[in-house]
């Protein structure tokens, strides 16, 4: 096998020890090399440690961006997961407005919780200007999915829309499933106001909801 600096990189990053791992990802980012590039993003589809996965996308921003983009693109579409669910947050970190593209609304709504996180994430901060509206009603059918997590990660995408999304979280909060309102209002108060909790906006939010269910008063 030929010796080169993508091939070290490779075996480096294929270590036993994550700490080994994590040396070899700083270092392919602090001495940035073109054939890095595809070595960090295979990495990045099997690497079992959080913070070596953060160093490999930290060491892919370092890379020139148009390189780095043009490997990442094919990886949104991989059958593997943890290779999506990077890609999109590493696009996320180097910002190039030409990866929106490549969020449809399949990736919007992958079935892997991980996965659509990082798309609401990426795809709320790569907006194009005259797709927000568009962007909200597709993240819209989204509301009331998964745990606290997951819906506190869809809430941050619409408060990252803006004003534009307003109206879409409106209408979601007069649905009449309950956790499909709640997680709209819960919305709404964290757009109006960056400070609240998204733990107390859902308080509040589904004490609404349940006070629509009871008795008018006459």
């Amino acid at each position: 096998m030929t010796d080169t600096p993508a091939s070290r990189l490779r075996a480096a990053l294929a270590h036993s020890d994550a700490s080994a791992r994590l040396q070899a990802a700083l270092a392919a980012g602090t001495r940035p090399d073109d054939s890095y590039i595809a070595e960090l993003v295979a990495r990045c589809a099997v690497e079992p440690d959080f913070f070596v996965r953060d160093m490999l996308t930290w060491a892919l921003t370092r890379h020139d961006p148009a390189r780095a983009v043009a490997e990442l693109l094919p990886e949104v579409a991989s059958e593997v997961p943890q290779a999506r669910s990077q890609a999109l947050h590493t696009l996320s970190k180097i910002g190039d407005p030409a990866a929106f593209a490549v969020i449809t609304p399949a990736v919007l709504r992958d079935r892997h919780p991980e996965v659509a996180r990082a798309a609401w994430r990426t795809a709320s901060g790569l907006v194009p200007d005259d797709a927000h509206e568009a962007l909200a009603e597709e993240l819209a059918t989204q509301f009331g999915r998964g745990d606290h997590d997951t819906q506190r990660s869809l809430s941050r995408a619409f408060a990252a829309i803006g004003f534009r999304a307003e109206a879409t979280v409106e209408r979601a909060a007069a649905s009449p499933y309950d956790v499909v309102s709640a997680h709209a209002r819960a919305t709404a108060i964290v757009m109006d106001d960056p400070d609240t909790e998204f733990a107390e906006a859902v308080v509040e939010a589904r004490r609404v909801v349940a006070q629509r269910a009871l008795p008018g008063e006459d």
